[in-house]
């Protein structure tokens, strides 16, 4: 008993050293700063590809300045200031300690960073890059404001634990150029690997919140926001399979394309950063994206809708979208692409959770205002009009009309989608 009680005791120590090892560790990249050209033009452009105005800038508040709510299922963190205020940004920060953050999810004292601020992809960043982007927010207007607590469920508030999640999750290093890939290629999968962090959204995360590596940019619900993104990968049915490379184009810089059009928290990425960036960036990254192959893509369920009550729903589904949708997304479902997106065929209608045409329906929206399409056409919000089994029975016809087929949706599915949460 004593040898198996000292054997346990070793084989603990062990793995607490391992996991010590792993969750701490980091590497250590000497400044490699351009030579020439504007280091801060740079580092405002890649800022806008990193889009991290989106998290750190709360509505309403000074550009950079933090402040705003971030909620997941682990509870709500507060980004920071990142503005070069010595007191409350980031001033004192060295282009070591902006490095260190972005490559190994460490902060200026060496305290571990939450996951939340998607380092696992900003380590794929070069130093120089890194650099780059330190120089521009040093160039920022300063702004005092107070960084707040987060607030988090226990044991999450238990900062320590992230020794293990680090262990498990979390490799710092930066991206390696693939030889057999051409320079467009390895551009495309740097920006979306790397700054781009696509995999933060279009990847599904297990219960301790760590991105899927098997269904890498397989698409999935993204928790904190309550919406699904679509897959990435090479799939025909749900990914962009049958996507060409100037749709992708199109869909990044305007909003919208002949295949489809942005809605959610996809027309924020769009408007704030997609649409900033280089013609030849967007096109590595769409030449990059469709290289990707299918991903293992779980069977939809999909009932029977020759039931009964099936039969009812979808009666009732028709009736309304002759009501009100016919008008723009016309009898056969065709709309009018680009502004007014097909229904038939159109796969993201289809998908294993309809949360995102319930969205629609609730609350409607509209495509980004962007420069290559300055008055997007939107769609008028029906939930103030209709019931919640009213808007799962015209969800539900749109998914099983005109050749589509997805699973019947219930007023339960709809009823959390209410109301809806802005920050």
């Amino acid at each position: 008993m004593k040898r198996i009680g000292l054997f346990l005791l070793v084989l603990l120590a062990v793995v607490v050293a391992a996991m010590a090892y792993f969750g701490l560790r980091e590497d250590q990249v000497t400044a490699t700063r351009p030579a020439d050209g504007d280091l801060v033009a740079r580092g405002a452009y890649l800022a806008r590809a990193g889009d991290c105005q989106a998290c750190h800038t709360a509505r309403g508040g000074a550009p950079f300045g933090g402040g705003r709510a971030i909620r997941t299922p682990f509870g709500t963190f507060h980004a920071p200031n990142i503005t070069p205020d010595k007191e409350t940004g980031i001033g004192s920060w060295s282009a070591d300690d902006f490095w260190n953050a972005l490559h190994n999810g460490k902060g200026k004292d060496g305290k571990l960073l939450y996951p939340v601020f998607p380092y696992p992809n900003y380590t794929r960043v070069t130093r120089a890059d890194s650099d780059a982007m330190h120089a521009y927010f040093m160039s920022l207007p300063p702004v005092r404001l107070v960084n707040k607590d987060h607030a988090l469920r226990f044991p999450f508030s238990q900062r320590a634990l992230l020794v293990a999640w680090r262990a498990l999750y979390f490799r710092p290093g930066v991206y390696t150029a693939q030889p057999q890939k051409d320079a467009e290629w390895n551009r495309g999968a740097y920006l979306v690997q790397g700054l781009g962090h696509c995999s933060a959204c279009h990847t599904p995360r297990n219960v301790l919140g760590a991105t899927s590596d098997k269904r890498d940019l397989g698409g999935g619900m993204i928790p904190m926001l309550g919406w699904y993104a679509a897959s990435l990968t090479g799939e025909s049915e749900a990914g962009l399979g049958n996507w060409e490379v100037q749709h992708l184009v199109d869909l990044m810089k305007t909003g919208v394309s002949a295949r489809g059009v942005v809605s959610g928290p996809m027309s924020e990425v769009v408007r704030e950063s997609l649409q900033h960036l280089a013609d030849a960036d967007l096109r590595a990254m769409a030449v990059y994206l469709k290289s990707l192959p299918q991903a293992d893509v779980a069977a939809k369920e999909v009932h029977d809708t020759a039931t009964p009550e099936s039969v009812r729903v979808l009666k009732l589904g028709a009736s309304l979208y002759e009501k009100h949708c016919v008008e723009c997304h016309k009898a056969a479902g065709t709309g009018e692409p680009p502004h007014i997106p097909a229904l038939a065929g159109n796969h993201a209608v289809m998908l294993a959770s309809p949360v995102n045409p319930i969205r629609a329906v609730m609350h409607g929206g509209y495509p980004p205002s962007t420069q290559g399409n300055p008055r997007p056409f939107g769609m008028p919000p029906f939930g103030n009009i209709l019931t919640d089994d009213e808007v799962a029975a015209v969800v539900s016809f749109v998914r099983n009309n005109w050749g589509n087929r997805g699973s019947m949706v219930t007023a339960q599915q709809v009823n959390p989608y209410r109301t809806v949460q802005l920050d």
